[in-house]
């Protein structure tokens, strides 16, 4: 086949999502299949017309799963965080065949906006104590999400070997060394036994991940790495400069009132036992949200330069999203690890966590 005779991206992931649904007689084969903009990098998204059903088909795991393994994952996280009445639904699973080798969940389509910051954080950290706030399942009943009994040295641990990427990652003395002693306070705060109730969070709260409904709901679209750890963790996610500049759409620079007023929304929503435990925990959670992302951007800027492997589960390469995607990434990346932007968040970090 020539160059120019190759099909459209879209077309191949249609016409793969169409043979996955004939092989596996869903009610939904001969549906109309609409490819939706591809902006990240972990899922492609085609909505089923007319059905209100998306499929959101793997390009990878981020959490280094099987195709299969993968699935189960993030089935159990969308059926449990629904329940909270801020995700969607899971409608049913698609496993793993020849035409779609990672399979794809079909998940309720939800009919929104993006959120507008700040004029939104309030609505986002209710619809993030919505899930919060469901009771902690007994240890038996937890998996196969993440469970670990101790979720900060799990996190010391991952932002650790994210950090072996630093050196090889162009980045100033100076921002080094802010985030070595991001890195030293956290491993201090890890050796106190102290810790915060444990919840399930999402882990992945950035303002692009939620849709604003016509009343005025925030939605959690995306639960990939959903598991049971510290709630302050999604709050921080909700509004650092490294999430909340992420996306075009939901570009927003916040002041420190923002961030305090996303906060108290929070709490509000919460049960007064549980905001009370958390709130000691909110600045150094923050820092540690903080050192993953700054973490993870010298992880990608190595790790997507590499050909992609069609049996890896984690992969960062560029060959697997569009070109104007992986272009925004790379900018956002080489933004957030500046030394001006190092030094800022890492300023940030340390003035708020006197006043959470």
């Amino acid at each position: 086949m020539q160059v120019s005779e190759l099909p459209a991206p879209d077309q191949t992931i249609s016409r793969s999502l169409a043979q996955a649904l004939l092989a596996s007689k869903s009610d939904y084969t001969g549906c109309r299949l609409e490819v939706m903009p591809d902006k990240g990098l972990a899922h492609q998204h085609v909505r089923i017309v007319g059905t209100g059903v998306i499929a959101r088909i793997p390009k990878q795991s981020q959490l280094s799963l099987c195709a299969q393994d993968n699935l189960r994952y993030q089935a159990a996280a969308f059926r449990r965080a629904s329940r909270g009445g801020h995700a969607p639904k899971l409608i049913d699973i698609l496993l793993p065949s020849p035409s779609l080798p990672r399979g794809a969940l079909l998940v309720e389509e939800i009919i929104g906006t993006t959120p507008c910051l700040p004029a939104d954080l309030g609505a986002i950290s209710r619809a993030m104590a919505s899930f919060h706030a469901l009771p902690l399942p007994i240890e038996a009943q937890r998996a196969p999400l993440r469970h670990s009994i101790d979720p900060l040295k799990d996190m010391l641990d991952e932002i650790s070997q994210q950090a072996a990427f630093l050196d090889q990652a162009c980045l100033s003395p100076t921002s080094l060394r802010e985030i070595r002693q991001g890195l030293k306070n956290l491993a201090q705060r890890c050796d106190a036994r102290a810790r915060p109730p444990r919840r399930l969070i999402s882990f992945d709260t950035h303002p692009g991940n939620f849709l604003m409904t016509p009343n005025h709901l925030a939605i959690l679209v995306d639960l990939e790495k959903a598991r049971y750890s510290y709630p302050s963790f999604d709050l921080a996610h909700a509004t650092l400069y490294t999430s909340t500049t992420w996306d075009t759409e939901t570009y927003a620079e916040l002041t420190h009132e923002h961030v305090l007023s996303a906060y108290t929304a929070w709490e509000d929503a919460m049960d007064a036992a549980t905001a009370q435990a958390t709130r000691g925990w909110h600045g150094p959670l923050r820092l540690a949200m903080w050192l993953w992302s700054i973490t993870w951007c010298a992880k990608w800027r190595l790790l997507s330069q590499r050909k992609s492997a069609e049996s890896a589960t984690e992969d960062w390469s560029y060959e697997l999203s569009s070109e104007s995607l992986i272009s925004h990434v790379r900018g956002r990346v080489d933004h957030y690890l500046s030394a001006e932007i190092v030094h800022q968040v890492w300023a940030e970090c340390q003035t708020l966590e006197r006043e959470l």
